[in-house]
């Protein structure tokens, strides 16, 4: 998109959120700004970010969407619950996250039958990449997470072509297919939510299957995604994505890490100067297709307090709400690893006393699977007075 074209998106979403969506009105008066100040790029710098952290307490002052949303309620296709919670409407225009892109660029279209292996309950996930194969001519098998061997038969009697998902599951599909000696006809693939990893790459080039990847949130949709050139991600067309300092706002220089920042020309809930709380960088050398500054490197970290398990997001008020449902339960430390090519979440758990840890592990069990919604693969019960007080998350994953 040519620069002037691109910067009058700008000033239109600007001006429809100025008068469409309370929370961004208050956004510009808190800042001293009008509609008018925004002539250039660098004019942007002048609007604080907009982090995702803070969309939490955001909502809770005004819910279900804090003032943010620019249309009625009652244009909305659905409305989903992220973790912390976070409400993320569904727009009523199709593909609406723009995974589209995405998956064209990947091969996927007419005559594939692709398996979502993403959840369709409260999530986003499931439904935005269904919009975006459905948009590309591609039948979507809605499979959801879980029951392997179930999946494996749908996959070989149909026959599937295409799998959305994450690389660890489809891992463990291509595993529990081998042991069952059925034979699958994969030949392409989109992944999100984990870290892609070479050996996983280099694995499922040797089964046939043509893998690409591709970023985005449950607030923004699709930002970027990995192109035939394999250099990067590429940062989709109808948005605007910064790289900025996560103290100052401003705009990094390029190659230097910051925090991820989009602006969506989105009337139905007009994100501006959005913080995804993600870390990365641009790429400008070599400059894949001539697209000067149209790549970025991918996710490179976190700087929000948010920490992303198995394609979920858990949040320290999320083990705050978990500790407070049980009168046993002083603190309670959630202890992330990665091995076996899939994230292990351990929960280490300070009781209060004498009680029976194995019906309190059951009872902890189900309690965090419902505010969570995830499995924790154990419970440990354990002092935590030595353990750094301020976490109740520790990632050992990059350790």
């Amino acid at each position: 998109m040519a620069e002037l074209a691109l910067f009058a998106k700008i000033q239109e979403i600007i001006a429809y959120a100025a008068e469409h969506s309370s929370a961004f009105q208050k956004r510009l008066a808190d800042a001293g700004l009008s509609t008018n100040d925004f002539d250039s790029f660098d004019d942007l710098e002048k609007l604080p970010v907009l982090r995702k952290d803070s969309l939490i307490d955001l909502q809770a002052s005004a819910p279900p969407f804090g003032g943010l949303l620019g249309i009625d309620i009652q244009q909305l296709q659905h409305i989903f619950q992220s973790p912390g919670p976070i409400y993320d409407p569904h727009g009523a225009t199709e593909d609406y996250w723009r995974f589209g892109e995405a998956l064209k660029t990947a091969g996927f279209g007419k005559g594939d039958v692709v398996i979502n292996t993403f959840s369709y309950h409260l999530s986003p996930a499931g439904f935005m990449f269904d919009d975006g194969a459905r948009s590309v001519g591609a039948v979507v098998v809605p499979a959801g997470t879980g029951n392997a061997e179930l999946q494996v038969r749908i996959m070989n009697d149909l026959p599937v072509t295409a799998y959305m998902g994450t690389p660890s599951y489809l891992v463990a599909l291509l595993k529990k297919a081998a042991e069952m000696q059925v034979p699958l006809f994969l030949k392409k693939a989109m992944l999100t939510a984990e870290p892609f990893l070479p050996a996983q790459r280099e694995r499922f080039r040797q089964a046939g299957i043509d893998a690409y990847q591709v970023y985005g949130t449950a607030d923004a949709g699709a930002l970027a995604y990995e192109s035939e050139m394999r250099v990067g991600l590429r940062i989709c067309d109808d948005i605007y994505l910064e790289i900025v300092d996560p103290a100052s706002g401003k705009v990094v220089e390029d190659g230097a890490i910051g925090e991820v920042v989009v602006t969506l020309f989105d009337k139905t809930y007009p994100l501006i100067r959005f913080g995804t709380g993600d870390l990365s960088k641009r790429i400008t050398e070599p400059r894949p297709s001539g697209r000067k500054g149209g790549y970025i490197a991918g996710f490179m970290g976190r700087i929000g307090e948010g920490v992303k398990v198995r394609g979920m997001f858990v949040h320290p008020r999320q083990i705050n709400e978990l500790v407070n449902a049980f009168t046993e339960v002083e603190r309670i430390v959630v202890e992330v690893s990665h091995r076996d090519e899939r994230d292990y979440m351990t929960l280490l758990v300070q009781t209060a006393g004498l009680t029976s840890q194995t019906e309190l592990s059951d009872r902890i069990q189900e309690k965090t699977r419902s505010i969570l919604r995830l499995k924790a693969d154990a419970v440990s019960f354990t002092p935590l007075a030595d353990t750094d007080s301020a976490k109740s998350i520790v990632d050992l994953r990059s350790s």
